[in-house]
Parts: structure tokens; sequence; C-alpha cells
């Protein structure tokens, strides 16, 4: 089962800041992964994408492994794949701490997300713009994680779907309040104020970290942006 004190980890450390690999330089990548635990973000979120389920295709379960023993943090994997459920073993394997699937890839996702939470994995659910929130609805109670994408699927660098705080705003009172609440998509210093004001907590981060040349600034200010916001919520 998984342990409850990641969650609550994760959660203590809110706003979470997650780097998201499909950014980074692959022909430097220790280097790439030294530099981003100098920031000290908590997290590292692999886009697994396979080319099928979106039209454009990355790394898989193997890099992810090659890498895991180069830092101590947290590895969320977001699968952006067809069959996820013939996969999710081979990045247990990989040593991710959270592994989120599609609805839009498998519409009955119980089954799997029961098997991650045996398997000490964090069974994250993920809902793509045009999925409507009914959909993922009556899996909610099995997710520690879910993820509103504010873009489409399968391509970085997009710019953040105006609509997408009002779902995130929706989610959130769906969910229990230990839920991680994520947003990916977009998410850059003139969009993270918004999206945690509707009520989002843990943010994937493409080209706001990536296209800077002080990663620690970058991952700073942005997490000094979510913070603020939260904070004039109470």
């Amino acid at each position: 089962m998984i342990d409850s004190n990641i969650k609550h980890k994760l959660l203590s450390d809110a706003p979470v800041i997650a780097p998201s690999m499909l950014k980074c330089d692959f022909g430097n990548l220790h280097r790439e992964v030294e530099l981003l635990d100098a920031t000290q973000a908590p997290v590292l979120h692999w886009d697994v994408m396979d080319g099928h389920f979106v039209p454009n295709l990355s790394y898989g379960a193997m890099l992810i492994e090659r890498v895991r023993p180069l830092t101590d943090a947290f590895f969320d994997a977001h699968l952006m794949i067809s069959n996820p459920e013939q996969y999710v073993d081979d990045y247990i394997k990989a040593g991710c701490d959270s592994i989120t699937v599609h609805i839009e890839a498998l519409p009955e996702p119980q089954g799997l997300l029961d098997h991650l939470n045996q398997a000490g994995v964090l069974p994250g659910l993920a809902v793509s713009p045009q999925t409507p929130l009914e959909k993922i609805e009556p899996y909610l109670d099995s997710c520690g994680l879910v993820l509103v994408m504010s873009v489409e699927p399968g391509f970085g660098g997009q710019s953040f779907i105006k609509t997408s705080p009002e779902k995130i705003r929706q989610l959130k009172s769906m969910i229990s309040a230990d839920t991680i609440l994520s947003v990916d998509g977009g998410i850059d210093t003139s969009t993270i104020g918004e999206a945690a004001q509707a009520g989002a907590n843990y943010f994937v981060v493409g080209s706001a970290i990536f296209s800077q040349s002080d990663y620690s600034t970058a991952v700073s200010e942005l997490a000094r942006i979510a913070r603020d916001q939260t904070a004039s919520l109470t």
C-alpha cells in the first residue's frame, strides 16, 4: 500500500513545482538532474508519450530507470499512452513514485489504480481539456493525485487554456483535502497564480524553467507566486 506520508510530505511542501523532463537537455541529462536537484524542487515529472495516444514520441521506462540512481527526487510519471495497463509495471520497476494515466486511454481505471496502490505507488488520474470531470468522478476516492491538463496532451510549449482555472476549481470541490491537485501545460509566471488561486497545489512546469539560465531562480519565483496567491485565499 502507498505510504500516506508520501502524500502528506508533498502536500506539506506545497506549492510543489515539478520540472517536466520533456524540456530538459537529453544530451546532458546527468548535469540537468544535478542542476534540478540544486533547485530543491522535490519532484521530477516524466512525460511519457507513445506516438499513438498522443501524436508525439518521448522516452520510456528504460531511460527513467537509468536516471533513478542519480537523484533522490520524487519521480512522477505521466503516461500519455494507449493501453497503460500493459506497461505500468515497467514504470513501477523503473522506480517511479507516482504514476498517472489518462481517463481517455483507460475509461475504467479502477483495477489499475488499485494495482498501483498495492504496489506502493501513488495512483494518479489525468483528464484532458475536452473531457468532462464526470468521467473521472467515480474514481477520485482511489486517486492520490489528479491532473488537469491545461493544454492538449502531446506537446510541450503550448499556451495555457484560459478555461482551465474553472475546471481546477470544480475539481477541487470534488476531491478530498489530502488529494494532490496537479496542473500541467502552459504554466509560467503569468499563469501559475490563477491556477493556484483556483486550488491547484502541484504545478508541472517545462519551458518556464528550462528556458531560463538559472533553474533555481525560476523555480523559486514560480513557487513564490503560487504561494502568494494561495495565501490571499486565507
